[in-house]
């Protein structure tokens, strides 16, 4: 197990610093030179990571990355414990940790900076946490489990789900007693005074996380999926090669004590799938379910040898699908010749930005504001526009917003990705000048982006500026 997991954090290391950063990464850089106890669309902690780690190096990308690169290989230890504490020996550990390396969701949450792999670090432990109470562990490790959960909540407020719905799985199948002690409420407590600053941040700011989650589950993500597309991606989150073994590992958790976490898993498939979930929210039971197949699998191998080799083999070939089209292996230039982008949305937000922010400064006449229509722009222009003498852009989009209008006195502001009937309504005086374009005919969020002169706004800015924001 630990091989498989030092294998897995090089091979992410390695590969960290190819391409650019993705947009997001951009944002939590920003964000992290705004900290606040909240955003309207999350909490401080990824945030405040990404400011630690610029701290450290400003301008590498793989020291930002280190985080989620620690975080990836943890839930690759964590898959191997699970299987211990469902009695799996060393066999069964190695072939749940090996599982998880080679899931896709594993690799790709792995290789980004963001809440995903946070969240992801933060399930797996508390389903390790659940199990070893389950098996009569000390109750206190519940203190253990009400910090990691009030971290879950200041790095990504989708975790409440699935703890309120393991909780009432527990109960449903008869594990109560596992709640009869005084540090399950302590535990509630520190996980309650661990989120009050978040909380209190939305409540003073007018619930904007839960206006946000509206806007992703009706499709403004760029990662957001349909019903059924909820429950196709299922089969490839941590690969189709793993399916049969999640699958019955799940068979194996129902007919087994601790049937809380496969009642977990499906009442979480469908309400997901129901609200408009993405995807990827469900990606924290696989460890459990892979652990639990993994111990199955390990009794059925046995001692013999050839069948051991056959299924690391398949472990590997599974692991290097994975790498190939989430990792960045392919040079830029010959993306748009493989299957990679229309896999893998995240590998197109990580390409051209240099070439982006160069666009921009060309465009840009000297002494005008810079408006973008998303984060991931603006963000950009914060990355590199120094180089070029950009001012700091403005947005209206997530936290950019709170972040306040352009000036009154601007009369002239370039305009990034903005619609020209958008532009007309705001200003007297629209000049388009050209489009954005990578160079690589990588079809992302940027390629083809209008790029606009607006001049003589039609009302001052702090006036425009309730009319500009977007959440989503």
């Amino acid at each position: 197990m630990t091989v498989i997991a030092s294998v897995f954090a090089l091979v992410l290391l390695i590969t960290s610093s190819r391409y650019g950063y993705h947009r997001d990464e951009l944002y939590f850089l920003t964000a992290g030179r705004h900290l606040d106890w909240g955003y309207p669309d999350q909490p401080p902690l990824t945030p405040a990571l990404a400011r630690l780690m610029s701290a450290v190096d400003p301008d590498a990308l793989w020291v930002l990355r280190l985080p989620a690169i620690a975080a990836a290989t943890f839930v690759v230890v964590c898959a191997g414990l699970l299987a211990g504490e469902l009695g799996g020996g060393r066999g069964a550990r190695a072939l749940a940790a090996g599982a998880v390396a080679a899931a896709a969701l594993t690799q790709t949450a792995g290789h980004l900076f963001g809440t995903t792999v946070f969240d992801l670090a933060a399930w797996s432990l508390i389903c390790l946490l659940v199990l070893k109470l389950l098996r009569g562990a000390d109750p206190r490790w519940w203190l253990a489990v009400g910090v990691v959960a009030g971290l879950g909540v200041q790095n990504k407020v989708l975790i409440v789900v699935p703890v309120v719905v393991l909780a009432l799985a527990l109960l449903l199948t008869g594990r109560r007693e596992v709640f009869a002690t005084k540090y399950f409420p302590a535990a509630i407590g520190i996980a309650a005074a661990l989120t009050a600053p978040y909380l209190w941040w939305q409540a003073s700011n007018g619930w904007p996380q839960w206006t946000l989650s509206r806007a992703i589950a009706g499709g403004s993500s760029g990662t957001s999926d349909s019903p059924i597309m909820f429950v196709l991606l299922q089969f490839g989150l941590f690969s189709p090669l793993l399916v049969p073994l999640w699958v019955y590992g799940l068979w194996r958790l129902w007919r087994s004590p601790y049937r809380a976490f496969a009642l977990a898993y499906v009442v979480l498939f469908v309400l997901f799938g129901v609200v408009g979930g993405k995807a990827y929210y469900l990606g924290g039971m696989y460890p459990v379910l892979l652990a639990a197949g993994s111990v199955g699998l390990a009794a059925v191998l046995g001692e013999h040898r050839v069948r051991w080799v056959a299924v690391g083999a398949l472990l590997a070939v599974n692991a290097a699908m994975s790498a190939v089209l989430f990792l960045p292996v392919f040079p830029v230039a010959d993306l748009p010749e493989t299957p990679v982008l229309a896999v893998n949305y995240d590998a197109g937000e990580t390409i051209g930005w240099p070439r982006f922010v160069a666009q921009v400064a060309a465009a840009r006449p000297p002494g005008a504001d810079i408006l973008t229509a998303n984060y991931g722009e603006a963000g950009a222009i914060e990355r590199y526009g120094a180089e070029y003498g950009l001012p700091t852009p403005y947005s209206g989009h997530n936290a950019y917003w709170w972040w306040g209008p352009p000036p009154d006195t601007a009369t002239e502001v370039l305009t990034v990705g903005i619609p020209h009937d958008r532009l007309v309504a705001l200003c007297a005086t629209v000049e388009p000048l050209g489009t954005i374009d990578n160079g690589l005919g990588i079809d992302n969020d940027e390629q083809g982006q209008p790029l606009a002169l607006c001049r003589d706004p039609l009302q001052p800015w702090s006036q425009l500026w309730p009319h500009l924001r977007t959440l989503g």
